[in-house]
């Protein structure tokens, strides 16, 4: 928020410049009135009429008049602004109330729509500071930028001798200043407006619209799966498409986030150069005029799905941050450097004054040493007189000490050899205190290692003890294991015996039952053979008597004697016996 905050101020800070002064050289209270209103409105800020009012009166009451402008717009405009307004819309309404009064009146090589590009490019690209400039290593950035979107190469020498005429009192061009240097060709030599206006178009798309990339592709559709020509728009966060160029018809958005990615396809359905968008809800399948700018657009969408992994902003905005950090570091640099200078001139200076006040000194030092020197010339006679005086005592003296000395040498000798038995007798003390320190701690050792040894076996011993009643337990717990089987396997041969006693039974009854069948089987067919030879009885019988069965339900013959007791078909049947016993006869 304080970077969106600083680039509104750099707008409002143009266009409240631009209002008239009163006589009293201050701005009227009705202009800022206006100025305020306006921006509440294309800031889509809520303002109430009636506070506008009151906070603007023609008296002396009020924030405005008692704290000032900036306050007023800090605390009831500014930090009220949420970011969705529209920034063309509040950028067109600041330079409209400051272009009149600013722009040159000469003619440039651009029209008044590319001075308000190149206008809020400056407010991009200046320093943060009032009033504002442009530095000339962001001149020399945006000249390099408009110079490669029109296809150009750059001049550095030309931009170098500008830079050497550029006024050393001055740190930097204002807006109106860039507008006119841009506006003379000065550094667009041999292109037309129109290639120069494309240019400025594709910087603005890019630095302040944050466009990373745009051109013509075609798109597969969702529904209806035809492939139809789109303009894309890439930005930070999402890939708009249109119609065309003019971005008049938008027809979709591709929402871009850090688990979005794009794949490379093969080609397909007679359409190359074929890549895939991944979004987390749809894919997008896009085809690119040619490898080069399918790559390219594979690219600066996998840059851009990694600047939203990384959380980084868009990379002209970083450039611009990077290049405002090394300024500031630069700036630092120099003024140490200069501060560090000052305080060598103002060491070099007090040096200065330090060796004159030595010379001073040596001068009035050499005056005292020749005077000092008479003096000791007088006192060094007088001096040798009494040295030799002296000498003589000395080598008296001396005489007596060499005499001393000898006598003390013979002493110190003696005292010597004593030392040396005396080491001797503590060095072989020593050497049996050491025996008996070395014979002691082997004893230790042993007592410790038969101490171990002790608890070793104890703890064998317990640990075999231990082995034994888990042996014992386990040899109960078998034996009871083995009785629980034993009645287990008596309980399943009972069982068995009793099963194979039900299944001698079951065999039994089964032999009855089929003997019982058999008997029933004969009887059946001497049954059968007699009912066939009793209805051949009857049959031979010509009808007379029929046997009893079901009455059909189709329409009786009539004979002789009466209703018929048998059906066409039996009287069919009947006949042709009747023939076949004739034919035989």
């Amino acid at each position: 928020m304080g970077g969106l905050k600083e680039e509104l101020l750099k707008a409002i800070w143009h266009a409240f410049t631009a209002l008239d002064l009163d006589r009293s050289g201050k701005v009227s209270k009705s202009q800022l009135k206006v100025l305020s209103h306006n921006l509440c409105t294309v800031l889509k800020v809520p303002h109430d009429p009636v506070a506008l009012e009151e906070h603007f009166r023609d008296d002396d009451e009020g924030p405005v008049s008692n704290q000032g402008y900036m306050p007023y717009l800090n605390k009831f405009i500014l930090e009220k602004v949420q970011g969705n307004f529209d920034k063309i819309e509040f950028n067109r309404m600041c330079w409209t109330l400051c272009v009149k009064k600013n722009l040159t009146k000469s003619p440039l090589l651009i029209s008044e729509e590319d001075s308000f590009k190149v206008w809020v490019i400056f407010n991009f690209l200046s320093e943060d500071k009032y009033p504002l400039i442009i530095v000339p290593e962001e001149i020399e950035y945006l000249l390099k930028k408009l110079t490669e979107a029109m296809g150009g190469v750059w001049q550095q020498e030309e931009f170098e001798h500008y830079k050497i005429n550029f006024d050393a009192s001055r740190d930097g061009l204002s807006a109106w200043e860039l507008i006119e240097l841009i506006g003379s060709g000065q550094f667009s030599k041999g292109m037309d407006r129109q290639t120069v206006s494309m240019a400025i178009n594709e910087v603005f798309n890019e630095l302040i619209l944050d466009v990373l990339k745009q051109g013509y592709m075609m798109k597969k559709g969702h529904r209806r799966k035809n492939w139809t020509e789109r303009w894309f728009v890439l930005k930070p966060n999402i890939i708009s498409y249109y119609v065309s160029e003019d971005l008049k018809d938008k027809k979709g958005d591709i929402m871009l986030d850090d688990s979005c990615c794009v794949e490379s396809l093969p080609d397909k359905d007679g359409k190359k150069c074929l890549f895939l968008i991944k979004c987390l809800d749809k894919t997008f399948e896009i085809s690119a005029s040619d490898k080069k700018k399918k790559q390219e657009w594979i690219q600066a969408i996998h840059s851009t799905v990694q600047l939203l992994k990384l959380g980084s902003p868009p990379p002209h905005k970083e450039a611009r941050q990077r290049r405002k950090e090394l300024r500031k570091k630069m700036l630092a640099e120099q003024e140490e450097l200069e501060r560090q200078m000052k305080e060598l001139q103002a060491a070099n200076e007090n040096k200065q004054q330090e060796l004159e006040q030595v010379r001073k000194k040596l001068e009035e030092a050499a005056s005292r040493a020749a005077e000092e020197e008479k003096k000791r010339l007088q006192t060094q006679v007088e001096l040798q007189d009494r040295f030799s005086l002296e000498l003589a005592r000395e080598k008296l003296i001396r005489q007596q000490m060499e005499e001393q000395v000898a006598q003390k040498s013979s002493e110190l000798e003696q005292y010597l050899q004593r030392v040396r038995e005396l080491e001797d007798m503590y060095l072989r003390l020593q050497e049996a205190l050491e025996d008996e320190k070395q014979a002691r701690q082997d004893e230790e050792t042993v007592r410790r290692l038969q101490a171990r040894l002790l608890e070793e076996e104890s703890s064998k011993r317990a640990e075999l003890e231990r082995w034994h009643l888990e042996q014992q337990q386990a040899i109960q717990t078998t034996e009871a294991e083995k009785q629980e089987l034993e009645n287990q396997r008596l309980l399943k041969e009972r069982a068995l015996q009793e099963a194979m006693e039900q299944l001698a039974q079951l065999e039994l009854e089964r032999k009855q039952a089929l003997e019982q069948y058999e008997g029933v089987k004969k009887k059946l067919e001497m049954a059968a053979s007699k009912t066939r030879s009793w209805k051949d009885k009857v049959a031979q019988h010509e009808g007379l008597i029929r046997l009893i069965e079901p009455g059909s339900k189709n329409p009786h013959l009539i004979t002789n004697w009466g209703p018929a007791a048998f059906t066409q078909a039996e009287l069919e049947e009947r006949e042709k016996s009747w023939k076949g016993k004739k034919s035989t006869e």
